[in-house]
Formats: C-alpha cells, structure tokens, sequence
C-alpha cells in the first residue's frame, strides 16, 4: 500500500514538491554560510519524495543522550535562518500541492501527508527521516527511560 501511495503522490504533485526540495538543497550549498541547513534540506528531500513509510523526527528523540541547549539554540538560529530563506515558499508548495490533491478524491490521503510535510518545511533543522516502525520504537524507548527516570 505504501508503494502505491507513494507512486500516486508522486503522480499528484510530489515531483513538483521533491523539485523544490532539491533546489533548496542545491541553493544551500551554492550559498556557503546556508551549508548547515543542507543535511535537513536533504532529509526532507527523502520525504518529499516518499512521504509513506518514512517520518520526520527530531534527534532529541532519536538520540536522545547527545542533546544539550548549546545544539538547541543553534538548530534554532538556523531554522530562524532557513524559514526566511527557505522554509517560507516551501510550505507554500506543499500547501498548494494539497490543496489540489485534496480536490480530487483519490489524492485525499496525498493531500494530507502533504499538510504534514508543510509544517515540517517550516522548521526542519534538527530532524531525520526514518521509518515509521523506526520513529515508533524510538518513541516507545523514550517514553520507557522517562518512566524509569520517576
């Protein structure tokens, strides 16, 4: 099932949205002070590409013994960066390629993954796509270690 949803968001408006993804990705490494944002950038590129099956989280909760504020408060600045070069018209793309999607019945579940992807391409520092069994099981050890920690 993933796959065919996969090949129908690409069919629907996903080239177009991995398109924009990509030429982000190749500005944020032509600009050399943006060449941080570049790994994000790349990451959601994946998921622009093949949002079912994949997810976005954020490394505190993949990671979640290498966090400190000093990562913080950088991720921060970059994605303050970012949604001003970047993250802005981003979202835009993925709104409007919903939109369409959502229009026509089949693409409904297309449209929504891609609501999803527009609030990610605002701040998407500090995140990675992994698989959503991937993302659960992070999830589900982070909420065991916290239970443990009371």
């Amino acid at each position: 099932m993933r796959t065919v949803l996969n090949i129908l968001n690409f069919v629907l408006g996903g080239f177009f949205t991995t398109l924009g993804w990509l030429i982000a990705t190749f500005f944020s490494i032509v600009l050399i002070f943006t060449l941080p944002l570049t790994r994000s950038c790349w990451e959601i590129t994946k998921l622009s590409f093949l949002p079912f099956g994949n997810e976005a989280i954020h490394v505190d909760e993949l990671y979640p013994e290498k966090s400190n504020a000093l990562l913080a408060a950088s991720g921060s600045l970059l994605n303050i960066v970012w949604l001003v070069l970047f993250g802005w018209w981003l979202c835009l793309s993925h709104i409007v390629a919903g939109i369409a999607q959502c229009i026509t019945i089949i693409g409904i579940p297309v449209g929504i993954t891609n609501f999803k992807i527009a609030a990610i391409a605002l701040w998407p520092v500090g995140r990675r796509v992994v698989s959503v069994e991937m993302a659960q099981l992070a999830r589900t050890e982070n909420a065991r270690r916290q239970y443990q920690k009371r």
